[in-house]
């Protein structure tokens, strides 16, 4: 059983369930690699430092997050710290128009790649958001950025899937297998730090 199954059997008021959420959450937060965040800031640093782009990618809750990094890291940062050297950060998730007419031609696994295969200059970042690490989209668009001597970094889940072996550096959600919530919460959550320190660091 899902440790989410156990805490919601546990709870007979939707607030005693929020409260053991949190609390799963936090436990998550300790098991995960420090090492790791420091990693992830730090990729994002040698990226602003270089002037590269850092693109984003992500299917479904992920794709939300993919939208969100790049507005909380692009233009808020821009907009809070006055920073004349912005991060440049692209996510393909965002281009409806563009998403629906490569995979109605040549299939929804290409979304990512053909994007990149459009914008990406040499030195550029991929950052791929995966709860499962299996997506093939994103596992295509890695492969293909790697090909070309590129970064792939991956937040991740679960086991970290078949991604954990692609990226270059990934950071993982500690967490059973099926629960997306808690990986995406995290997700989510890394990405507002990510913002808040470069808003401080970097005014």
């Amino acid at each position: 059983m899902h440790t989410l199954n156990k805490l919601f059997n546990k709870s007979d008021r939707f607030s005693k369930f929020a409260k053991k959420y949190f609390n799963y959450l936090s436990e998550i937060q300790k098991n995960m690699d420090a090492d790791e965040l420091d990693m992830l800031a730090n990729e994002f640093l040698q990226a602003r430092k270089a002037g590269n782009t850092i693109f984003v990618a992500g299917n479904g809750g992920s794709a939300a997050t993919a939208t969100t990094m790049a507005n909380d890291i692009g233009f808020d940062i821009l907009k809070k710290t006055g920073t004349d050297q912005p991060f440049k950060i692209f996510s393909l998730t965002d281009n409806n128009s563009v998403i629906t007419a490569i995979a109605n031609d040549v299939g929804y696994d290409n979304i990512f790649i053909n994007q990149l295969k459009i914008h990406y200059k040499e030195g550029d970042k991929l950052i791929v958001i995966s709860a499962s690490g299996n997506s093939k989209n994103v596992i295509l668009a890695s492969e293909w950025v790697k090909s070309r001597g590129g970064t792939v970094i991956g937040m991740l889940g679960f086991d970290g899937g078949e991604l954990r072996k692609i990226c270059d550096q990934s950071i993982l959600i500690p967490s059973l297998k099926g629960e997306y919530g808690p990986v995406e919460d995290m997700h989510l959550m890394i990405n507002h730090l990510l913002a808040h320190w470069f808003q401080n660091k970097l005014k």
